[in-house]
């Protein structure tokens, strides 16, 4: 996406860029109090937690940023698009400004992020940063999937002009509502036109594409039962990107974990119901 945010664009007020390589970062931040860390899911940007993060701004530091070359932040390696790797360029960002997050949010696979930082970042209480995973896509994909998907997603990332063309082919409003609707969640009119923006850019579509090649989760799932962060998962029943089943499964491998389950919600349920969730949030940070 081109810098800076457009005034539409949510808390575009809030946006600024920052240098710690090899990235360019968009950061958005809010509040004063304990920070806590957002990170967004794949294909998605910090506009996911536009409503959210009011909420949480009123008792804490909140700072939202965009994956590399996801949203509006610059892509400065191809090569570290991966898990680990993004685990360590955030890392080397929160050195870099100085952070000390006593908490991670992280959706879909910014749940995954999250845990995974959780094993080398330590919170001002001298502990892990509390945990709180949205949907986290912490499971492997199964069957012929399994074999195809991560192949599939290199070949697309490695022709020329392939996200050029999935983005004239995708962002098309009508594409963007069935997309949305896959995962479970009934967006407003702008939350949908948010990501016909995203999925028009063919860098952020590129970015997403790269992500999805380099991801492995095997690491991070064999360390589940070790993790030492306090941590809650908020699933929507009715998500049909990351089945509940994951979370509770994940949930059941952690030792401090708990488990929240909204009825009637999809894979974007922070975005449908930010104040429940929000409440839910609050309530396990306060603890």
């Amino acid at each position: 996406m081109r810098w800076p945010p457009p005034p539409e664009w949510p808390h575009a007020e809030l946006s600024r860029r920052v240098m710690s390589p090899p990235h360019r970062w968009h950061i958005q931040q809010r509040g004063k109090g304990p920070l806590v860390l957002l990170l967004h899911g794949a294909g998605g940007s910090t506009h996911s937690f536009r409503s959210l993060i009011p909420h949480l701004a009123k008792r804490f530091e909140v700072i939202a940023i965009d994956l590399p070359g996801q949203g509006f932040t610059k892509l400065g390696a191809r090569h570290r698009c991966g898990l680990d790797a993004m685990s360590a360029d955030i890392e080397s960002l929160c050195v870099h400004e100085g952070w000390s997050p006593d908490s991670i949010i992280g959706h879909s696979a910014g749940g995954a992020i999250a845990l995974n930082l959780s094993k080398t970042l330590m919170s001002p209480r001298g502990h892990p940063p509390r945990i709180v995973g949205i949907n986290p896509a912490l499971d492997t994909f199964d069957g012929i999937a399994g074999l195809m998907f991560p192949a599939m997603a290199k070949l697309l990332a490695a022709i020329p002009f392939t996200a050029t063309a999935f983005s004239v082919a995708a962002a098309r409003t009508r594409r963007i509502e069935t997309l949305i609707g896959s995962t479970g969640s009934k967006l407003d009119e702008q939350g949908i036109d948010f990501y016909r923006q995203l999925v028009a850019d063919r860098d952020h579509v590129d970015a997403t594409l790269l992500m999805m090649a380099q991801w492995s989760l095997d690491h991070l799932i064999g360390s589940l039962p070790a993790m030492l962060a306090e941590t809650l998962f908020i699933t929507g029943d009715q998500d049909g990107t990351v089945p509940p089943a994951v979370a509770r499964g994940a949930a059941g491998r952690i030792p401090n974990a708990r488990l929240v389950e909204l009825g009637g919600k999809g894979h974007l349920v922070h975005e449908e119901v930010p104040d429940i969730v929000a409440d839910h949030i609050l309530r396990f940070l306060s603890d």
